[in-house]
């Protein structure tokens, strides 16, 4: 099975190992950071299971979320993680999440691992067809994608049950030749090595 490492000018896209508990936990026990995500906030505990869980996980098995940490470059320290995943019935369809530090955010880095997540799978992988499910209130989130040429394809009005209540989503998605179309996708500068 492939390990994934994607380096772009600042970060790095990797695995997440038992090293990077503590900063991983920092902000995935953070209420504000998980506020939007499919996760509530975790202990040190749940973390370090989670982190466990997950390395056995490899890119490439359909049907399967893969979380990979995002690397500060300069100071090697965990900033964040994304999450790819197959679709379970044609692996040439991939989800993708991705989720900042609150101590890291406004800095660029979200879209910055994007356009590598991107890069990688569209360029390296031939995938055909990107999605991106955002919460209504997220409205960081929902700029974000429409920065990068994400179409909205759906808006589910309270679809899901979520942290006690009623939630909203919207749909996004990207084919891979609207990604080759959009000048993002044209200038990128991202280093594709997967180990």
């Amino acid at each position: 099975m492939e390990q994934l490492n994607i380096q772009t000018e600042r970060l790095k896209i990797r695995h997440i190992d038992l090293a990077d508990l503590s900063d991983f936990h920092l902000y995935r026990s953070n209420p504000e950071i998980t506020k939007y995500q499919g996760f509530d906030v975790m202990t040190i505990e749940q973390a370090q299971e989670f982190i466990k869980d997950n390395s056995t996980k490899h890119f490439g098995k359909a049907g399967e979320w893969v979380q990979y940490g995002i690397e500060n470059r300069e100071t090697s320290r965990l900033i964040g993680d994304c999450a790819i995943k197959l679709d379970s019935y044609d692996t040439r369809i991939a989800v993708i999440g991705i989720t900042i530090s609150h101590l890291e955010q406004k800095k660029g880095y979200a879209k910055e691992v994007m356009l590598g997540v991107l890069s990688f799978l569209f360029d390296n992988k031939e995938i055909h067809r990107v999605v991106e499910i955002v919460d209504a209130e997220n409205i960081a989130s929902i700029n974000l994608l429409k920065s990068l040429g994400f179409r909205q394809e759906g808006h589910f009005i309270e679809n899901i049950f979520f942290k006690g209540k009623w939630g909203s989503e919207f749909q996004y998605a990207m084919l891979r030749r609207e990604w080759e179309e959009t000048k993002i996708g044209k200038n990128r500068s991202v280093e594709l090595t997967p180990r």
